[in-house]
């Protein structure tokens, strides 16, 4: 599935989520991590498919993207060897984007989902980003669109 990365600066705050286009995709068994991986433990890809909303200003100065995982796989008890959650890492070839903007939900003590921001204050940030999410959605079979 392809998406377009080309967005209109006359949307007063785009709010667009990145998906599964098929929610039986979500699941670790049909997940592929050539290219891009979303880690909250160094080396550990995270197999869980976030949604992803998506805001950026008016001038394009400027944006967010705010990651839901819902049961994560770092929370499995056979990660727990790995480390302790220490970020997101958005890693490809081109390198890293990392956030200390992870948050725990938890449901009668255990731990269910995780929410992550990462702001991007630049338009070379937010073409970055881009760039990444071309990859992990090709990788991962996710869709772009507009709200």
């Amino acid at each position: 599935m392809k998406f377009t990365t080309i967005l209109a600066a006359s949307v007063p705050a785009l709010a667009s989520a990145f998906a599964p286009s098929n929610p039986a995709s979500r699941s670790a068994s049909t997940l592929s991590m050539a290219g891009a991986s979303i880690e909250f433990v160094k080396g550990l890809p995270e197999k869980v498919i976030p949604d992803i909303k998506l805001t950026r200003a008016t001038d394009g100065s400027s944006g967010t993207a705010t990651f839901n995982f819902d049961a994560p796989n770092v929370f499995d008890a056979s990660t727990a060897a790995e480390g302790d959650i220490t970020g997101m890492f958005l890693v490809d070839e081109e390198g890293e984007m990392s956030t200390n903007d992870v948050n725990a939900r938890f449901v009668n003590g255990k731990p269910c989902s995780i929410e992550s921001t990462i702001v991007m204050k630049s338009p070379e940030e937010w073409d970055r980003f881009m760039r990444f999410m071309e990859k992990y959605g090709e990788a991962n079979g996710l869709g772009f669109t507009k709200a």
